[in-house]
């Protein structure tokens, strides 16, 4: 299995408040105020064999509403155990494993080396449904790996995970069993994670790729959608909306089939796990770029394979396809890019000046897929502000962060419902306005 693809480069100079509220609406839909992505759970019902089926059917049926702020990452604060304690993770759809910090280390800010605030860890001894994974579960020694380094035992045979990201960071820890709670009534049947002893990262994961230990494969959620809103700029949050379950305005969803491996196949550059999408070209203005469709699909190898990421923030193209919009936005606005300049050590399209300006100059970005979907960037939104008064295209190279694969960050999926229909194989995209729906 190929490393996960999320780039949560920036994660570490950012906080994000959060709310414990929620409440249980009378239309059966749970609604609860939570930080970049508010939590969705799921009634909770016995786990006896005989009730098995019953469980599994209304797990998958059950609605939830929820909200998120946005700045570059999506993160929920979700209550955790019983009682429940808050943790934050990142909403990732680029990833499998959901984790949450048990015992973060007091880190420095590598610019001052000044101590950071310590993070809010989960304590185990607090909540009565945790439990450790002992080496002997199948989820431990699987057939097929679920982790990018083996599981290992330790002297008391309990189960070890280390998992890392495409961007270099990276989770170990012990692998545990714990409830997502809603209320002392209502929660998650007990689902499998990580409880991370040494993590790079400030907060956890939530996993929701379709690898069987992701957060929608255990919580048997069949469908989930989210709402990017738009920012005016790196240092505000927004607010966007999160759904469970059917949404209700996936009637004027347009829809692609997802592309699908088996989890068995072995292409060194191939995460046949995340959500793959059939992408066609790149559009900007008027001008179709001269890019073979096959940079957009897996060759041999497994590389250009296109996926769609809720956990990266930018996007990112491989160089057949990077080159040739490189090409063309030098073409329009070439004398004003910002010579000698690279964000996140993987995009150089950026520029100082008035970035409305300069957007009108390039025009609208879209990416096209089969069956005539697309996302449209409209030009008034095609820089990104990456702080410092620099703009950028919000495009990196993903060779340049080691990966061979196309990758649609969050930037590009800023007001659009991204709807992931798991019992269809479909991906879903309508536009919106995701600040107002969030309201």
């Amino acid at each position: 299995m190929a490393p996960p693809l999320c780039m949560l480069i920036f994660l570490l100079f950012f906080s994000f408040p959060f709310s414990s509220s929620f409440t249980l609406n009378n239309n059966n839909s749970l609604s609860f105020p939570l930080t970049l992505t508010e939590t969705p759970l799921v009634k909770h019902v016995s786990n006896s064999i005989n009730n098995k089926n019953q469980r599994l059917r209304i797990l998958s049926s059950y609605n939830v509403k929820s909200s998120f702020k946005y700045s570059m990452a999506l993160v929920v604060s979700l209550p955790i155990g019983t009682p429940p304690q808050i943790q934050q993770m990142v909403l990732d759809t680029g990833s499998q494993l959901s984790w949450i910090q048990c015992n973060p280390k007091q880190r420095t800010n590598s610019k001052t080396t000044s101590p950071r605030p310590p993070t809010t860890s989960f304590d185990p001894s607090l909540s009565s449904s945790f439990s450790l994974l002992p080496c002997t579960h199948p989820a431990c020694k699987p057939p097929v790996p679920d982790f990018t380094l083996p599981t290992s035992c330790d002297q008391n045979r309990i189960c070890h995970y280390s998992y890392f990201y495409a961007d270099g960071t990276y989770a170990e820890g012990k692998l545990v069993r714990e409830k997502l709670a809603l209320s002392n009534s209502q929660s998650t049947p007990p689902l499998i994670l990580g409880c991370a002893q040494d993590s790079k990262d400030p907060w956890g994961i939530l996993g929701m790729n379709r690898g069987r230990l992701s957060f929608p494969s255990q919580a048997q959620v069949t469908k989930f959608s989210y709402c990017v809103p738009t920012r005016q700029d790196r240092s505000s949050s927004v607010t966007g909306s999160f759904y469970l379950g059917d949404n209700p305005d996936s009637s004027r969803f347009r829809y692609v089939d997802m592309l699908t491996f088996p989890q068995s196949q072995t292409m060194p550059n191939l995460d046949p796990l995340a959500f793959t999408v059939p992408m066609q070209g790149i559009r900007i203005g008027a001008t179709k770029l001269n890019i073979p469709p096959s940079v957009f699909k897996p060759d041999a190898g497994g590389s250009g394979q296109t996926m769609v990421d809720s956990g990266s923030e930018l996007t990112y193209l491989v160089d057949a396809a990077y080159n040739r919009v490189r090409e063309e936005v030098v073409r329009l606005v070439g004398p004003r890019i910002k010579k000698g300049y690279v964000y996140g050590n993987a995009a150089d399209m950026c520029f100082d000046g008035n970035a409305v300006e300069i957007g009108r100059l390039i025009g609208d970005m879209a990416f096209e897929f089969e069956k005539g979907v697309e996302i449209v960037i409209p030009k008034e939104r095609v820089l990104a502000d990456v702080g410092g008064g620099v703009h950028c295209l919000g495009i990196g190279r993903s060779e340049r962060l080691g990966a061979a694969s196309n990758i649609i960050g969050n930037i590009h999926q800023q007001n659009q419902w991204v709807e992931f229909d798991l019992a269809n194989h479909r991906l879903g995209f309508g536009e919106a306005d995701c600040t107002r729906l969030a309201k």
